[in-house]
């Protein structure tokens, strides 16, 4: 049997058998929140809790930015025109 068949053989052996065992160890972030908050549990947490008002200045200011780079935009457009018309002369 080619080297790359029996290893792919071999690694779906090893899903099977880790899908199929009986306990399964909880990662390393689930082991590390349940002992944090073993001592100090979480709060309620909505659903969907209001928005902060940081949210509203983040919308606030992707206006500003869009409006700053349309304007870099326009400026670029007046000043390469203008180098245009003077080329002309």
């Amino acid at each position: 049997m080619p080297e790359r068949e029996q290893d792919d053989q071999e690694r779906e052996f090893d899903l099977k058998w880790a899908d199929n065992a009986e306990h399964k160890e909880p990662s390393a972030r689930a082991r590390m929140l349940a002992a944090r908050w073993k001592e100090n549990p979480p709060g309620p947490v909505p659903f969907r809790g209001e928005p902060d008002h940081v949210a509203r200045r983040q919308r606030r200011s992707g206006w500003v930015s869009t409006a700053i780079v349309l304007g870099c935009v326009a400026g670029l457009i007046v000043l390469l025109g203008y180098i245009n018309f003077r080329a002309g002369y």
